[in-house]
């Protein structure tokens, strides 16, 4: 998009809080490098605003209700290739950055963090470049490198994605038979997952693996900050 003769990337926020929305929309509208040309809150509404609006970059949440954040990446990357995508999100990066990443996101910043950075953010996947903080960085190169750094009965990188999904699914009180039909499976592969999430979180029967993916999936949605920490400072304004 051209403004005055000068080029604007186009910004899409995806995100079912819409005073989250709201927030980063005001960083967004006060760039004078950037559009903000949309929201949305849900999986139906990204879809359509994407073909609708024709985003350059989608900023994402990963939780959307109880759809998969992660699933969505993939599938807008295979219907729109050349679309860049930045997850900001209050889930913990060292789980999700490198998931985000593999499936098909070019960047993950944490809703915690400053105003500037998440322009930052914004400005390096619309450049070409993956951005992650440091901390992640850090997270994927000591796993590349082979080194350990989970801590026991912990969520982390010892799961797989269709893991971390089931647990997901279960925080949100999906029984089993339903989170199967959910991902297309059967009763069995669903039973299995649970029996791998037991072991590997160390917990020793089905209500611990209820109890902890209940109490997990919270804290990955919670807010670490208010809403006004997104709204750009004088610092930042144009």
């Amino acid at each position: 998009m051209q403004v005055n003769g000068e080029s604007k990337n186009r910004v899409l926020v995806v995100d079912d809080h819409p005073v989250v929305r709201e927030g980063l929309a005001g960083l967004i509208k006060r760039q004078s490098d950037l559009v903000y040309c949309g929201g949305a809150g849900s999986v139906e509404e990204t879809y359509e605003a994407v073909e609708t609006l024709q985003p350059d970059l989608v900023l994402l949440d990963l939780w959307l209700g109880s759809s998969d954040g992660l699933e969505l990446i993939k599938s807008l990357r295979a219907q729109h290739p050349l679309l860049r995508i930045l997850v900001i999100s209050f889930s913990d990066e060292a789980i999700y950055a490198e998931r985000a990443l593999r499936a098909g996101a070019r960047g993950y910043v944490p809703k915690a963090r400053p105003a500037k950075e998440i322009l930052e953010a914004i400005r390096t996947v619309l450049a070409g470049e993956i951005f992650v903080t440091a901390t992640a960085a850090q997270l994927m190169l000591h796993k590349s490198a082979g080194l350990k750094r989970e801590q026991p009965g912990r969520a982390g990188d010892g799961m797989t994605d269709r893991e971390v999904q089931v647990l997901q699914l279960l925080g949100g009180g999906m029984s089993t038979r339903k989170i199967a039909g959910e991902l297309g499976v059967n009763f069995k592969t669903i039973e299995t997952h649970r029996e791998n999430l037991k072991h590997k979180l160390r917990l020793r029967n089905a209500v611990e693996l209820v109890n902890y993916a209940t109490t997990w999936v919270q804290e990955q949605q919670r807010p670490r900050l208010s809403p006004d920490d997104l709204l750009p400072t004088r610092a930042l304004q144009n």
